[in-house]
C-alpha cells in the first residue's frame, strides 16, 4: 500500500482531512491539517476550498452527521488571576469528525463517484442518474431515503422508519423537487414518498433509544 491507502482504515476523519483526501491531498501531512485554513488561497492544495466549503456546509446543515466540537481558545481570568481555556460558539474543523461511511453516501448524492473515497468508482444506476431522460426524482428521493436510514441506524433513535424518512426527505427535499414554489418542503410529496421507502409498515411507538 502506499501512504494514502492507510487513511482507507480510518471509520472517521476531521472535517479537514476529509477535505484534504476528497482533493487527492496527503491528510497525513500536519502542514496540511494543522495549517491549511491559514494558508492564502494559492498556497492550499488545488480545489481544497470548494470541497472544504461543501463538507462545513452540510454539516452545519446536518446533510452529514457529525461528531461536532467548538473551538477552545485562552483568554485572561481575572477572578482567577490566570489565564483559562474557554469553549467559542465556533465549530473546530481540526477536531470535528464524521463518518467515512456517511461520507460516501453524501458524496454519492453530490455525483462524486471516483477520487480517493471510491478507487474502483461508483456506477449510477440509470434510475439515480439525474442526466436520463426517464429519471424520477421521487424515485430517486424514496431509494436516498430508504439507503440513508438504512446504513445510518443513529437516525432511528427515538424514531419510527417512518419518522426517519421523513426527516431526512424534508432535509434533502430540494435535491428532488419536493419543495413549493415558496422553497418549503412539499409535506404531501414526501408523505407519498416516505410510504414508498418505509419497509417498517407495523408503524407503533418508536423504540426507546439505547
Amino acid at each position: 500500500m502506499n501512504e494514502m491507502d492507510y487513511w482507507r482504515l480510518c471509520d472517521e476523519l476531521t472535517v479537514i482531512q476529509a477535505a484534504l483526501l476528497i482533493v487527492g491531498a496527503d491528510a497525513s501531512d500536519m502542514n496540511y491539517c494543522d495549517y491549511v485554513l491559514d494558508w492564502k488561497p494559492d498556497e492550499r492544495p488545488p480545489n481544497f476550498f470548494p470541497a472544504f466549503t461543501a463538507l462545513c456546509h452540510a454539516v452545519m446543515g446536518g446533510k452529514i452527521p457529525a461528531t461536532k466540537r467548538m473551538m477552545i481558545e485562552t483568554k485572561w481570568d481575572p477572578t482567577a488571576n490566570a489565564m483559562r481555556e474557554h469553549e467559542t460558539e465556533k465549530l473546530d474543523w481540526c477536531a470535528t469528525t464524521i463518518s467515512v461511511e456517511d461520507l460516501k453516501i453524501w458524496l454519492k448524492t453530490r455525483g462524486i463517484k471516483t477520487g480517493f473515497f471510491f478507487p474502483q468508482g461508483v456506477d449510477i444506476p440509470d434510475f439515480l442518474d439525474a442526466n436520463h431522460k426517464n429519471y424520477s426524482p421521487k424515485l430517486a428521493a424514496a431509494i436516498g431515503a430508504w439507503q440513508a436510514v438504512t446504513l445510518q441506524p443513529d437516525l432511528t433513535k427515538g424514531k419510527t422508519v417512518k419518522q426517519a424518512l421523513l426527516t431526512w426527505l424534508r432535509k434533502n427535499a430540494d435535491r428532488f423537487g419536493l419543495t413549493k414554489d415558496d422553497g418549503n418542503p412539499n409535506e404531501q410529496g414526501i408523505e407519498e414518498v416516505a410510504k414508498i421507502a418505509n419497509w417498517d409498515s407495523r408503524g407503533g411507538a418508536p423504540r426507546t433509544p439505547g
